[in-house]
Parts: C-alpha cells; sequence; structure tokens
C-alpha cells in the first residue's frame, strides 16, 4: 500500500513525464520543420520513452492503491536557435528529471517505502542514459558543428528505434481489487 503522500508527489511526477514527451514532441515538430528528419525522429523516440516512464509510474501508483491525480501541462517551448539549442535544453531537462528523481527517491526513504524504492531505482539507471544520451550527441555537434557533419549525425539519429524496456507492460493494466 502506497500513502497519500508518496501518490501525490508521484502524481506530479507523472505529469512531469507527459510534460516530457510534449517538450519532446515540439522539438521533434521543430527539427522535422527545418528538415532534419534523423534529429526528428531522435526526439519522436524520444517522446515514447518518457510516455512509458509516466505509464510505470500510473501502474505503479494504481497496482499499491494509491489514487492517480494529475495536474495541468504547460505548454514547452518551441523556439531553438539551432539543433545544439534544442539538446542544450534537453540535457538542461534531463538533469531537472534526474533531481526530480532523486527528490522522490529521498522522499521514499524517508517514508521508509521500500516498494517506491525498488521502483525509482529502475528511474535513478534510467537517468543516467537520459544524460548520456544528448551529452553525446552535443560532443559531436561541437566536433562536427552545424555544417555538412551536421547531416551525418541528423542520418545516425534517423536509425534510433523505440523499444519498449523490459519488464515494461504497455498497456492498460487495473490495479488488484483488495
Amino acid at each position: 500500500m502506497i500513502g497519500d503522500k508518496m501518490a501525490k508527489s508521484i502524481s506530479q511526477q507523472i505529469t512531469r513525464e507527459l510534460y516530457s514527451a510534449y517538450l519532446y514532441v515540439g522539438m521533434s515538430a521543430y527539427a522535422d520543420g527545418i528538415g532534419l528528419k534523423g534529429v526528428a525522429n531522435w526526439f519522436f523516440v524520444q517522446m515514447q520513452e518518457e510516455m512509458v516512464h509516466a505509464y510505470k509510474f500510473y501502474a505503479y501508483v494504481n497496482q499499491q492503491g494509491g489514487k492517480v491525480s494529475l495536474g495541468g501541462i504547460d505548454k514547452p517551448t518551441q523556439d531553438f536557435t539551432s539543433v545544439k539549442d534544442a539538446f542544450k535544453k534537453t540535457l538542461e531537462h534531463e538533469r531537472t528529471v534526474t533531481a526530480n528523481i532523486n527528490q522522490l527517491m529521498a522522499q521514499a526513504k524517508e517514508e521508509k517505502d521500500a516498494a517506491t524504492e525498488i521502483l525509482l531505482q529502475w528511474y535513478v539507471t534510467e537517468q543516467i542514459e537520459e544524460e548520456a544520451n544528448p551529452t553525446e550527441i552535443l560532443q559531436k555537434l561541437n566536433l562536427a558543428g552545424e555544417g555538412n557533419g551536421l547531416f551525418l549525425i541528423d542520418a545516425e539519429l534517423a536509425k534510433r528505434t523505440f523499444v519498449v524496456p523490459a519488464g515494461v507492460q504497455v498497456g492498460y493494466a487495473p490495479a488488484a481489487v483488495a
């Protein structure tokens, strides 16, 4: 059984994950609009991952007998000066998400909620990747510049595909009836 305070905090994180998905749709639209289909693909796959993150939290709260209460989703920026700018904003955003996950972990520890700690460990590990990916892309953009090298990076990013993480069942999973 999840406590009301933890269910509320995770519900806030669900809203933040949905915002992340919304942000990445906007970034995908930006890249698509300037003709970089590979970059657009990378951001679209990122959006799909964020939706899974939100769903995983949603399913957990329900399975633990808690109440999911969603908040409003703010409009994300769609104004970028360059692809590099979009990836800088991605890295900044993911660092904020990492801080939010760390706050949830601290709360779970404080509340002695071992089940939520186990769930959150998956997100802690996931955030390592979420920060590493844009960091690597930014390094490549710094080396290649935004000239012809950008087209090679675009072609590389076009290869990214969405894969549902192991152990995550996507689809409606009703909470167990008590």
